[in-house]
């Protein structure tokens, strides 16, 4: 796909001038070495207004980054996994009341951590099953062993997970272990970023007898044109993969961080639904677009309209916001005024935020802070790209916002 340009911006209300100073203003990061290259991509009703790439996939090859560079994207397969879930539960395979203990019998009968330490951890049962769509909703109480903020995530290190899972583990055998884990708070009640999207695609392993890389192709992937969307790369592709970077404590460059960056070139043998894939812009635009569109893209629909609308409504508990109901910190979004939706964060109102997105914006990022969001209400999409970790390190997503929502014009 060409990521140039496809219309002039001011013909879809966007002025070019202040468009241009996105490329201007992370420029700065890369110019003084806090990122190694950027890509970015806005459009507006169905139209590619802005399209930038800038400084090196590389630093160290001095390769520059190009359209077709491929990104690890990592918490940025969640919405995909969800779509695919999703798609599933439109063809009647299960309710999103449904109790996964059905499909998974280790998750049956959870307990829920109340006190004590990680040697000595006291808990008593759930009250209420984990349900479809607390996983779909980040609700379920499972929590991420790197999160470094509870007991429980402290248990899930000990047991060998924490920002990657063992090397010899696949996803059931994963899954397995959660389910002995307890949860961090009871399903339903509270929000807490977490392997639910890795459970939740075991979930569409089982229920479709596939395995998830193989359902992703065959269902999404191909029938969308992603053609480089894939959980590693090897060959010819190895040059176009951005290399991984993390801030140096000093002086706050980018430092190359290979121990964790080749891990992409080597096929994975946990199919992670949560953080496990690769991607490049042209390919996470499409998805975006379908999104936006509906669930259809080039006359390929993957979900009916009002299931993309539920996806992206807030179903926290009691129509509450992050702000209220999280259970740790996270750098993928802002609190107050965000709900959470299907595989979506949601925004209910921007005002708290202090942004100046539109209400029922939907959006999510990855760690080495990619990131997207889709706003129904401009018909306007935004993608940004580049491998820095974490992705709370700079404030690149709110500034994004910043740059582009002040060039609508009309």
């Amino acid at each position: 796909m060409n990521m140039a340009r496809s219309i002039e911006p001011a013909q879809v209300g966007l002025d070019p001038t202040r468009l241009a100073r996105i490329d201007t203003h992370f420029g700065r990061y890369v110019d003084d070495g806090r990122l190694a290259g950027f890509q970015v991509l806005v459009t507006r009703r169905g139209e590619i207004a802005h399209s930038a790439t800038y400084g090196l996939r590389d630093r160290e090859a001095g390769t520059p980054v190009e359209a077709d560079t491929l990104w690890r994207i990592y918490s940025m397969s969640k919405p995909i996994t969800s779509v695919a879930a999703m798609m599933l539960w439109e063809e009647g395979r299960f309710e999103l009341t449904d109790e996964i203990g059905r499909w998974l019998p280790e998750f049956a009968d959870m307990r829920v951590y109340s006190k004590g330490s990680t040697l000595k951890p006291y808990t008593v049962p759930a009250v209420e099953p984990i349900r479809v769509w607390h996983l779909l909703s980040h609700t379920s109480g499972l929590t991420y062993g790197f999160m470094q903020t509870s007991v429980v995530d402290g248990l899930y290190r000990a047991a060998g997970y924490d920002l990657y899972p063992p090397s010899d583990v696949d996803l059931a055998g994963a899954c397995r272990v959660f389910g002995e884990l307890p949860l961090l708070f009871q399903p339903g009640t509270a929000w807490g970023y977490s392997v639910a999207t890795d459970v939740l695609g075991r979930l569409v392993e089982v229920v479709s007898g596939q395995s998830l890389d193989t359902f992703l192709r065959e269902w999404i992937l191909h029938p969308l044109g992603m053609i480089d969307t894939r959980w590693h790369v090897e060959g010819a592709d190895v040059e176009r993969l951005a290399a991984l970077y993390v801030p140096d404590p000093a002086t706050g460059r980018a430092v190359r961080h290979d121990r964790l960056g080749d891990l992409a070139y080597a096929k994975p043998t946990l199919l992670s639904g949560g953080g496990g894939l690769i991607s490049s812009a042209a390919d996470y635009h499409r998805f975006t677009q379908m999104l936006l569109r509906g669930g259809e893209l080039d006359g390929v629909r993957l979900l009916g309209p009002r299931t993309v609308r539920l996806m992206t409504r807030n179903h926290l508990p009691g129509g509450g916001d992050l702000g209220t109901l999280s259970t740790g910190g996270f750098a993928e979004t802002t609190l107050d005024g965000i709900g959470f939706g299907l595989g979506f964060a949601v925004v209910d109102d921007p005002v708290p935020s202090r942004l100046p997105s539109s209400v029922g914006e939907y959006y999510w990022g990855g760690v080495a802070s990619t990131a997207f969001w889709v706003d129904p209400a401009e018909e306007l999409t935004a993608l940004l790209f580049t491998q820095l970790m974490p992705s709370s390190t700079w404030p690149l997503r709110s500034q994004l916002r910043q740059l582009v929502y002040s060039a609508l014009m009309d």
